[in-house]
Parts: structure tokens; sequence; C-alpha cells
């Protein structure tokens, strides 16, 4: 295996003020930053004339980077609202002009229907839900799907009454980029929520802006555009999809490069960090709903694991993860927890390397011989304390699966909270060199 490489990157995680237009219309917390994407691009040396993927997109930094440098791409995401951001910021077609001027048509019936019923969107003296009884809510069953308190009742009945405006004065050339201007909002100024990495549920906001907050967030993505559009012809495109099933949406030997960034083995339940702006936006209505979205994920925690799960048997005969799952079964019998998430542990690890494992093998379909890899993962220990190196596994069972591990370079470090313990975060670097005739060999079977 190859040695660990020096720090690359100063500014580690840090998204800088150039790098914000475009990117900075929804943006995950902790999402790699641009520059990282930069970095390999040319370290890879790729242009033009190729194609890169990114098979977990999120919020699409890979995509908007590559577009903003005219390389085409392809995003893959199975979260619906990080998808929708993916999409929107790809998509520079609307004329700033005119984006702009519809939402101010937008805000001005959103302002006098707050009006009519005495509600004033900025009130020089805040207000109280006590004193507006009509206020508007979300039907019980949607409401479960939230975090509790994660959004007071006058803030959301003024997101309501926005969400409203916007379809009652729907426009195609601009209605998706107000929607996710709308998320934006949510997400930092409207909402309860905060994040420290993890979502949670702050203090209260009694009352807060909603319309004139939404209508900077537009302002700013039309800002964005007039910068940005000599390179709006660049393709980008980003499906709905798993990204264990690659080979159903991409063409085969199609792909140059892939840079992305995988969930981690943790505790972190994705889903709750889009879940307010994936309900209002009418992403998820219901638990059926976010029962499928968690099925198209690859299992990184226990709040997302079912019993018909088998992507463990990638990995079956892997001895590194087997033991690596039983030193957690051992600690946790060791220390005596029984709840049912602490018994699923040792599972939800095997089921995260057999699901990574799973995407490696099924990439290769659609990789072009040379195509080089970078995946950014991160050490964890969240299981009882349990270290796992996720870098270092996915580099050994990629090598097994026919990829030449380049290399594993440092991107940054963090302190662990429970252990004290630095934790690295790093690029694993691949290159598939094998020509399509090897594919024959490895074809929607588990590795060896």
């Amino acid at each position: 295996m190859a040695a660990l490489a020096p720090t690359l990157h100063d500014k580690t995680n840090q998204i800088t003020l150039l790098d914000r237009p475009v990117h900075d219309w929804y943006r995950f917390v902790l999402s790699f930053p641009p520059h990282l994407v930069r970095n390999y691009l040319e370290r890879f040396g790729i242009g033009g004339d190729q194609q890169v993927l990114d098979p977990f997109c999120g919020t699409g930094t890979t995509i908007v980077e590559c577009k903003k440098l005219g390389i085409p791409s392809i995003g893959i995401e199975a979260n619906p609202m990080a998808y929708f951001a993916s999409r929107v910021k790809t998509n520079w077609a609307p004329d700033p002009d005119d984006l702009f001027r519809h939402a101010g048509l937008v805000a001005e019936a959103a302002y006098e229907e707050l009006l009519a019923s005495g509600i004033e969107d900025t009130p020089l003296v805040s207000t109280t839900p006590d004193g507006h009884p009509d206020l508007r809510i979300l039907s019980p069953e949607l409401m479960e799907l939230l975090l509790a308190d994660s959004i007071s009742p006058l803030p959301l009945h003024k997101s309501l009454v926005l969400l409203d405006c916007l379809r009652r004065h729907h426009d195609d050339r601009h209605h998706d980029h107000e929607l996710l201007a709308l998320a934006k909002s949510l997400v930092d100024s409207i909402s309860n929520l905060h994040f420290g990495p993890e979502v949670g549920v702050g203090p209260a906001k009694p009352d807060a802006p909603v319309v004139s907050t939404w209508l900077e967030r537009v302002r700013a993505m039309a800002d964005d555009l007039r910068q940005d559009r000599g390179r709006r012809d660049t393709s980008a495109n980003v499906y709905l999809a798993d990204s264990r099933q690659v080979p159903e949406v991409l063409r085969p030997h199609s792909i140059d490069a892939v840079i992305t960034s995988p969930p981690y083995p943790n505790e972190k339940d994705y889903t709750r960090t889009t879940r307010l702006e994936s309900v209002l936006l009418g992403l998820i209505r219901s638990k059926a709903d976010l029962k499928a979205l968690k099925r198209g994920l690859v299992r990184s925690n226990t709040r997302s694991v079912y019993v018909e799960d088998d992507d463990d048997q990638w990995v079956a005969d892997n001895a590194e993860v087997q033991q690596l799952a039983e030193a957690i079964e051992e600690r946790r019998v060791e220390l005596g927890k029984t709840s049912g998430f602490e018994r699923m542990y040792a599972r939800v690890t095997k089921l995260y390397f057999g699901g990574m494992a799973r995407h490696l093998a099924q990439l290769r379909l659609i990789l072009r011989p040379g195509a080089h890899l970078a995946y950014v993962v991160g050490d964890q220990a969240s299981y009882l304390r349990v270290m796992i190196r996720t870098g270092q596994i996915l580099g050994r069972i990629a090598e097994s699966l026919g990829y030449d591990l380049v290399g594993i370079d440092l991107f940054r470090t963090r302190l662990a909270t429970a252990t004290k313990e630095q934790l690295r975060e790093e690029v694993v670097v691949l290159k598939w060199a094998g020509q399509p005739a090897d594919l024959d060999n490895y074809r929607a079977r588990p590795i060896d």
C-alpha cells in the first residue's frame, strides 16, 4: 500500500470568497471545497474533451466546479433535495434580470397577502403566534417528518404563503431557482436549525424575515448568473439514482475521472440534514417517501438499515472488515450496550464497506481505461470508539477489485471529541487501468 502523503491543502476545508458564486446557492456544511476539485482535475490532467463523474454528488461541488472550468460532468445523487440543488446549480440558462424581476412580483404578492392578515415580513417589533390565530400549518403527517421545533409557527406560515405565491405565479424559467433560494433561506436564517456539524435545533425564533431573505438570495443568484454565463453551455447532467447501480444510468466506458466524497461509517443520518426543506418543497411527502430515499443510499448509519439489506455479502470474505466488525461487537458486549441501534453497529460497518465494494465493482463498467479517481473519506470512531480507518480499508477493497491504489493523500485532520484522537480526512487516489475485456471476470458478483 502506498505511503501517506503530506497535507496537500493549507486552506483545508474553507471555501474562498472567489469560489462562493453558484457553489453558495445551497451547500452542505463541511462539503469539500472547490479548490480540492481543481487540484485533482489538474493532477489528473482533465480537460474539456473528457468527462468527470461524481457518484455521490451531494450539492454539486464537483460538477459546478467542472462547469466553471468548461469540463463536461455527470452527478449521481440519491437524496432528492441534494439532487434538486445540484440540478439547479448547474442550470445557468435563466436570464438574471428576468429571474430577479419575476421574484420581485412574487415577493409583492406575498407581502400583500401577509399584510392582509396583519402580518409584516420584517416587523419593527417582533410579533408572536398568539396574535395570529389563523396561521397556516402543515398536515400532521408532514409535521411528524420534521425535526421537532425545527421551525417556529410564524416563520412557517410566512414560508407557506411564499410557496403558495410561487405556485400561483409559476414560471418554468425561474421556478426551480426560486425554490432553491427558499431552501437556502430556510436552512440559513428562517428555521431554528443549527449545524455543528451535526444538524440540531437551537433556540426558537418566534419570528424571522422570510420574503425579504428569500428575495435577497434570488438577487445573489442573479448576480452569479451574470458572472458565469460564459460557461453555461458546458454539459453537467445530474441523475437521481443509487451510486451502487451506476451502469443503470451511464454508458459503458464513458468516464475519464471520478472526484467524490461518499458518506463515512458513522451515526449521521444524512436525510435529517435536508429534512425541513425536503418536506416544504414537496420532495418528501410521507414516511414511505423517506423510507424509499434511505433504501437508495449506501448504508452508513443504523437508522437506514433494513432486514433485507445484503451489501455485506460483498465483503463476506474480507478479513479486515470482518475483524473490524468483530472488534466493534466485542466492545459492545464488554461495555454492556444493549440498545437496538448499538446492536447494529457491527452490521452497519459490514454493510457500509460492502456497499462501497459494490459501488466500486459496478463503477468499473463505465470507466475508460486509464481513468483516475479521488475519494474523500474520513476516519471514524463513532461506534463505541473503535477506530475505523476508512481510507485505508477502501483503498485495499479497491485493489481487490482490480484498481491501482496510487496513494492516500492527507486532506486535513480533526480532533475527535470523545477520544481526543486526531482523525484523518483523506483522499484515496485510484486508477483504473483495466481494459473492457477484463470486466467479464467482475460483473455483478461479490469480491473473492
